[in-house]
């Protein structure tokens, strides 16, 4: 489900899982996290690493949680939240190829790089509005503090597609183009002073994201997650129909 291959001090960890979309569940998650802690152990090395490019294989970057791989349960949630601090915590910079769409879980993979590479065909899609979800305040907080908060909520509250030049405009995309753009990024990167990117990296994540979330928050979430509403959404997706939401 995850390669990784190793050109000069570049890692590049694939996402490899073509019939779904390379979709997310608990193991995914896992591995994802051990294939960036084993590049990152080496950047200390007589041969060190000094970026890593996470991409996924075929058309799709992640399709987001895999809805049949018991993503409502607290494995995948703990795992899924690990994945994204050992991305955004270790030492060196890591950069999301985004090769195709993004949706939803894939969108918290590419917020946790360091910097976000887009093929002119990928989107990003955060539909928890029409699935009666509710985000970690991690993903909330992240997604405003780069892109901004008005087009946070417009990227939130509508759950419409952002392409690859509106990504660029907003600041959710860094660069437009594929995985090679994304690897001479990384070369580049390589070459530069690995203490200095580790203290802008370090500084830049250290922002409010990581805050416990006040108990409205809290109380809030769990209210969304415990709804009424989640249950139609799941139930409407089985039915294949429109949900009907009641704010219950």
């Amino acid at each position: 489900m995850i390669v990784s291959n190793r050109d000069g001090a570049v890692v590049t960890v694939t996402l490899d899982n073509h019939d779904k979309r390379n979709a997310l569940d608990a193991g995914v998650c896992t591995a994802i996290r051990e294939a960036v802690e084993a590049a990152a152990a080496l950047s200390e090395a007589d041969d060190p690493v000094r970026a890593i490019v996470i991409t996924g294989a075929g058309t799709a970057f992640c399709a987001g949680a895999d809805l049949s791989g018991g993503v409502y349960n607290t494995a995948f949630y703990d795992a899924h939240a690990e994945m994204l601090r050992t991305i955004e915590s270790v030492p060196v910079t890591v950069i999301a190829a985004i090769n195709g769409p993004a949706v939803g879980a894939g969108v918290q993979l590419a917020l946790a790089a360091d910097l976000r590479v887009v093929d002119p065909s990928a989107v990003f899609a955060v539909p928890v509005v029409k699935v009666g979800l509710a985000l970690d305040n991690w993903t909330i907080k992240r997604l405003s503090n780069v892109v901004g908060g008005g087009h946070a909520r417009s990227v939130l509250m509508t759950a419409r597609p952002v392409g690859a030049e509106v990504a660029a405009q907003i600041g959710l995309a860094n660069e437009i183009g594929g995985l090679e753009t994304a690897m001479d990024l990384a070369r580049e990167i390589a070459g530069f002073a690995p203490l200095t990117l580790q203290h802008i990296k370090t500084v830049i994540n250290d922002d409010d994201a990581r805050l416990l979330p006040r108990d409205e928050h809290t109380d809030l979430q769990q209210r969304a997650w415990h709804s009424e509403d989640m249950a139609e959404a799941r139930a409407a997706r089985q039915e294949k129909r429109p949900p009907v939401f009641r704010g219950r």
